[in-house]
């Protein structure tokens, strides 16, 4: 690949551009406090829940790492705010519901879970005992006071129970029992299924959620997204993908109309973590069946048409376009575990703003996702229409329309093109082993590396004696024997520390010598790695500046791939880069 020949300034070399950047948070209700832990800035508030945010004039060359900015709102609470906008040729609105920084037990109402699991042919094996997993730490977790029921599908449907019952531990043990004896196989039928859960009896004052586990691989209707959105003012529906290759875009589909976001496993080892955060999002409904009514302030093309409840985990958000004036109040009500919820905005209190000219493309990218989602169960040219429409109105990128760059000047008169390498600076903190030492540009891993944290490791010393000629007589005394040390570990992304890191590879060290073969290790060797939340190696390229050998490159890279990490405590991936350096070490012969 050409990417990897990218060159790099060297490390500590300042960027040859400077950097600036300006953030105005509008956040529409009152602000407790914002941080960034990347770069210097000043923060001037203009009010309660309005800020600007620049970057300090001593980080003029601040580019080479990525700027984080941090903000939380005040949450004590349930908190609602609203944004305008007014470009001169639309007007949007955005309300926002926003659920207190931390919920407390008493705070959640009952629920009731309905779990729905796909049981078909294609969910045989890992996905199914996935499934399996998933129920059993759900319906564990759950309190006296809820309720549960199990429905399984494939060509049909099993209930386990006509109606929910209480989550007491011999209906616990029920629900396992009753999925356990599922293997997987037949067809798939989701509508039915859907429709079959739908009209089971409600119980009262609770909060409903239906768990749809399933690899997506089903027989769908665009009647699926239907009941979806239509029931969202009374159900919330939660979609868990699982499987090596599951069907992204039916459940991905199934999470945007549901005003959630879609979890997909597609390996065991990644069950476990998924899983939790699953739980989290679902675990802790706030506000339950909210409605908001529009009185004086004339609203359109709302979305999304019903509210789905407010969990702990998941705001709610109510977009749209307005005419007229900005008048009128906005009643947002529903019920929480102490009772009834009101709260009313006043518009005319908020002022519209060309700065929240972001609205315009909020709405309409959910729109065009809305629209293509359908088209992708069962095409429409009039919704393929209007897509484009959108596209071109609000110049976004959609399946039908695209950019195209126009340049009125001429560059290369002679019409003879030519390459131009700009070197990039390495992120703040990277060394010149990021990408395979000061002398080449190869690296596997997607970067450059964020920012990182570096350890520098103490590395057996040259001997003295090995420079002159005595050391080269003492050599033929004694006996030489080459071994690796590790010089350098660099964690470039991820919470794991560098010495947990260098722990786990120096216990391997016999086995890379071992892949020299005979002639032993000679050259200095950098390892990058991507290591999983679970400490299994996802992604590994080994470079060594001299060796030739591919077959003993291609032995180390086999044999990083079976090493194994401590657990990280993030879900993301952490990047690493190991130098390690052949060194001799003698022993006087006997």
């Amino acid at each position: 690949e050409h990417w990897v020949q990218n060159p790099y300034l060297h490390e500590g070399q300042q960027p040859p551009y400077t950097f600036d950047i300006h953030v105005t948070i509008m956040a529409g209700m009152p602000i407790r406090e914002i941080s960034c832990p990347s770069h210097k800035v000043t923060t001037a508030y203009e009010g309660p829940s309005v800020a600007t945010v620049s970057l300090d004039k001593s980080e003029t060359w601040g580019g080479n790492r990525d700027y984080i900015l941090r903000y939380r709102l005040d949450g004590g609470r349930i908190h609602s705010g609203l944004l305008l906008c007014d470009d001169g040729t639309e007007k949007f609105f955005l309300l926002m519901v926003q659920p207190p920084e931390k919920v407390a037990k008493a705070q959640i109402p009952r629920r009731e879970y309905i779990f729905i699991v796909d049981v078909s042919g294609s969910m045989y094996g890992f996905p199914l005992e996935v499934s399996k997993e998933l129920l059993r730490n759900l319906v564990s977790n759950l309190r006296s006071t809820d309720v549960f029921n199990v429905l399984l599908f494939s060509g049909g449907s099993d209930l386990m129970a006509d109606y929910s019952v209480p989550a007491t531990p011999e209906n616990i043990r029920r629900a396992l029992a009753f999925i356990d004896k599922e293997r997987g196989g037949g067809g798939t039928e989701l509508l039915p299924a859907l429709k079959r859960a739908l009209n089971l009896r409600r119980a009262d004052n609770v909060s409903r959620s239906f768990v749809i586990a399933t690899d997506g691989y089903v027989t769908v209707e665009k009647e699926v997204f239907d009941l979806i959105r239509n029931n969202l003012d009374k159900d919330n529906f939660f979609t868990f993908g699982i499987g090596s290759s599951v069907n992204r875009h039916l459940l991905e589909g199934m999470a945007r109309v549901g005003m959630g976001e879609p979890f997909v496993v597609t390996r065991r080892e990644e069950a476990a973590t998924k899983a939790e955060r699953f739980k989290a999002v679902i675990e802790s409904p706030v506000l339950t069946q909210p409605k908001v009514t529009f009185e004086g302030f004339d609203t359109y093309a709302v979305e999304p048409s019903a509210l789905p409840d407010l969990m702990a985990e998941r705001p709610v958000l109510v977009f749209g376009k307005w005419r007229g004036q900005p008048k009128g109040t906005i009643t947002l009500r529903g019920l929480t575990r102490s009772g009834g919820f009101h709260e009313t905005i006043d518009v005319s209190k908020v002022p519209p703003s060309r700065a929240n000219s972001a609205l315009r493309y909020l709405w309409a990218r959910h729109r065009i996702a809305l629209l293509s989602d359908y088209n992708r169960l069962r095409a429409d040219d009039k919704r393929a229409t209007e897509v484009t429409e959108l596209g071109l109105a609000y110049n976004l990128l959609t399946p039908y329309t695209s950019f195209v760059a126009v340049d009125s000047g001429i560059r290369n008169r002679d019409g003879k093109p030519f390459t131009v390498k700009q070197p990039l600076p390495l992120p703040q903190g990277v060394s010149d082993y990021a990408v395979g030492g000061a002398g080449t540009r190869a690296m596997a891993l997607p970067g450059p590396y964020p920012t990182a944290a570096r350890a520098d490791l103490p590395a057996v010393r040259e001997s003295a004696a090995a420079k002159d000629g005595k050391g080269r007589k003492q050599q033929a005394d004694d006996t030489a024997k080459i071994t690796l040390v590790v010089d350098k570990v660099m964690v470039a992304q991820g919470t794991l520390s560098t010495e947990d890191v260098a722990a786990v590879i120096r216990g391997h060290l016999p086995a890379i010598e071992s892949c020299y073969g005979k002639t032993g290790p000679k050259d200095k060797l950098v390892i990058h790695l991507e290591i999983g939340p679970d400490g299994t190696v996802r992604r590994v390229h080994v470079h060594s500046p001299t060796l030739k050998n591919k077959g003993g490159l291609r032995c180390i890279a086999d044999t990083a791939r079976k090493w194994r990490f401590p657990q990280s405590s993030d879900e993301g991936s952490t990047r690493v880069s190991i130098s390690i350096s052949p060194h001799e070490r003698t022993s006087p012969s006997r």
